[in-house]
């Protein structure tokens, strides 16, 4: 009966030995990969982000979504919007200013808006080797593009000296390139009836730097060049010389956050 009792009571020991030594490794375990998300590799399976460009030509705003394929590329998709300028825009005064005029932009015809979405790679270069690290990735990016052509207005004196709100026509210039009648801008308003779309494709190569002190947040600065093709010449100024093929220089900051699925 003694050996019986102690036998049992050595089996109950070393199951709760057993159990115990479970609980603390998964507890290890769980340390090992909070420490190794936290300030180590970045192992998170999905993030989101968004975030600002400035590029050489105009403006972006965009939104991204990632997907990790392997410990060293992460498949993203991304939306943006974005306007392109011309180099030659620069802002006017009429003759005779007055605060309740707008300035102006001398022969601009249209304000040329695109929707892109696409997908691209961030692939790592160089992981961070603690939570004051910086990770950084190649980017390499490409999509589709809507190309939104919104005409652009003054408002000007007609023939009979009343101001009305005009756009350009190439077949009847009018008073549209005459400075002298032009009293302002048309107002952001004016055009958005009369847009025309012009499809396209665009491409990207950059490098991201992640400076967050922790992987589970994303805070980044991307540099890099943009290519822009559209089915036909985009006249944005009036006496510039259209362009089909865009390039341009950017820089952008994002900001958002990573977890793992559930």
């Amino acid at each position: 009966m003694a050996i019986i009792s102690g036998s049992l009571f050595a089996q109950t020991t070393n199951t709760q030995q057993s159990k115990k030594s479970d609980k603390e490794q998964r507890k290890l375990k769980k340390i090992a990969i909070f420490r190794e998300q936290e300030e180590g590799e970045n192992v998170f399976q999905r993030d989101f982000s968004l975030g600002a460009r400035l590029n050489t030509d105009g403006w972006s705003g965009f939104l991204e979504m990632g997907y990790r394929k392997n410990r060293k590329i992460v498949n993203y998709f991304q939306f943006e919007f974005a306007e392109k300028k011309d180099h030659k825009e620069v802002k006017r005064q009429s003759s005779d200013y007055s605060f309740t005029q707008r300035p102006f932009i001398y022969g601009k015809q249209n304000n040329f808006y695109q929707a892109k979405l696409g997908i691209g790679q961030r692939y790592l270069i160089g992981g961070k080797a603690n939570k004051n690290g910086v990770e950084v990735d190649a980017i390499y990016y490409g999509g589709v593009s809507v190309g939104l052509l919104k005409p652009y207005y003054l408002n000007a004196k007609d023939a009979n000296g009343n101001d009305v709100d005009i756009k350009y026509d190439p077949n009847n210039p009018g008073n549209f390139l005459i400075p002298e009648k032009i009293n302002g801008a048309g107002g952001f308003g004016k055009g958005w009836d009369n847009l025309s779309v012009v499809p396209g494709l665009h491409a990207k190569l950059g490098m991201r730097f992640d400076w967050a002190h922790f992987n589970e947040v994303v805070s980044a600065l991307e540099v890099g060049v943009n290519a822009e093709m559209y089915t036909k010449k985009i006249p944005i100024m009036v006496n510039e010389q259209n362009k089909q093929f865009f390039f341009n220089g950017y820089v952008s900051l994002q900001f958002g956050k990573r977890w793992n699925k559930r």
